[in-house]
């Protein structure tokens, strides 16, 4: 490889990095150990990874250092390039950070990396991928190399920071559990809380709705097909035709859920068998489009069939879905958000949800009472629609502010 083969690619680093906004930053960036020699950030497409780390390069490294390089795999270059000559001219140079973004755009990505590893000691690597992504599988498993991170959807209160409204630190669940009256009070006390809490769940859970809410659904609903027609078929090597089955799939679904699933009929109605339908469920799961609950602590890929299925996210279901149903759009919005802050949710006998094995919240609109839950220890009512509560009975908004 010569000089003449690799400039433009150092030519396009350097532009990203003097470009990209730092006036906000997603949490996930100041949790990374940026100082581990192989880093690895997954999550769906369009939560803002490529910038994460663009980000962090530009605040690490002056604008002009070279020892630093960052590539996107899915450049036309990679068609007639290997990665790991361009590793080898990196390090051979002083190069002494690489960063690869959307790994899934190469084929054998894993061995790529284990090699580049491997071979340069004191090379630092990091990569982006999508969250379908699966880590442990391949030849060229890295993880006993490898520190992973997932990035989720923006929180509500990274929201409200990303708008320039509030800038305020997470809170713990714990501490809502116990003090949610003075935090909501305080919070609520500074702003119209539940009008930027409506525009949230229709926007804002994608950094990209910056580029023009009026045209937010059309790109999300892009964002999915890039999903279903690119990401999928790269990552699970499927045919047309299951990537046809995932999108009537997608559909049947965007118009009714949450809902406690029957598997057996949604299987014929997408005409398929048990076995392939989980498969594309779990694919979907994967991809940050729906989220699978069971009645079990079970991982996603030994989870035999769901109890409830729901969409990601709440703007998946405005962009998706012919009606949104706001009793949806509340467990949709909760169980998104404890999830990506790191909790463990199942599906309890009584109630909504059960996290962490302990507390069971029951949700609903601001009349909504104890009744389904009374008399059940560490038992909440999460309520919509309302700025502050009272006793064991919390404003939904405020899980928004769990990371």
């Amino acid at each position: 490889m010569e000089e003449k083969d690799v400039v433009r690619l150092y030519e396009t680093s350097r532009r990203l990095v003097r470009e990209v906004p730092m006036s906000f930053r997603r949490y996930l960036c100041a949790r990374v150990n940026w100082g581990n020699r192989l880093v690895c950030i997954r999550g769906a497409k369009g939560t803002g990874k490529t910038t994460l780390v663009l980000q962090h390069i530009r605040e690490e490294f002056s604008p002009n250092d070279d020892k630093a390089l960052f590539v996107s795999l899915d450049n036309l270059w990679f068609a007639a390039h290997d990665v790991v000559d361009l590793a080898d001219w990196h390090w051979k140079h002083g190069g002494t950070h690489l960063f690869l973004d959307e790994v899934h755009h190469m084929k054998d990505w894993q061995t790529a990396i284990k090699n580049i590893y491997d071979s340069y000691p004191s090379l630092n690597i990091v990569y982006t991928g999508s969250s379908m992504l699966r880590l442990e599988s391949g030849s060229g498993d890295l993880s006993r190399r490898r520190v992973p991170y997932t990035l989720p959807v923006l929180s509500f209160r990274e929201y409200l920071r990303f708008e320039n409204v509030l800038d305020a630190e997470a809170v713990s669940l714990d501490a809502i559990l116990n003090d949610h009256l003075s935090i909501a009070s305080d919070i609520s006390g500074r702003i119209r809380i539940l009008e930027h809490f409506s525009r949230y769940l229709k926007h804002g859970s994608y950094p990209f709705y910056k580029e023009g809410v009026g045209e937010f659904d059309v790109r999300l609903r892009e964002v999915v097909n890039q999903i279903l027609e690119i990401d999928y078929p790269m990552i699970d090597s499927v045919s047309v035709a299951t990537i046809m089955k995932a999108r009537k799939m997608l559909a049947v679904l965007a118009d009714s859920v949450p809902q406690t699933p029957k598997m057996a009929q949604l299987y014929r109605e997408l005409e398929t068998d048990r076995n392939q339908g989980l498969k594309v469920l779990k694919a979907l799961a994967r991809a940050g489009l729906l989220q699978l609950l069971s009645s079990e602590k079970v991982a996603l890929k030994d989870m035999s069939r769901p109890d409830k299925i729901c969409l990601d996210n709440t703007c998946l279901m405005h962009a998706l879905s012919r009606e949104v149903d706001v009793g949806c759009a509340r467990e949709t919005f909760m169980l998104n958000q404890l999830r990506s802050a790191g909790h463990e949710v199942t599906y309890p006998q009584q109630g909504d949800f059960l996290v962490d094995g302990r507390y069971l919240f029951e949700v609903g609109g601001a009349g909504k009472g104890f009744s389904q839950i009374k008399d059940l220890p560490d038992s909440f009512v999460v309520a919509d629609d309302v700025e502050t509560g009272y006793g064991n009975k919390i404003p939904l908004w405020l899980l928004g502010f769990l990371y």
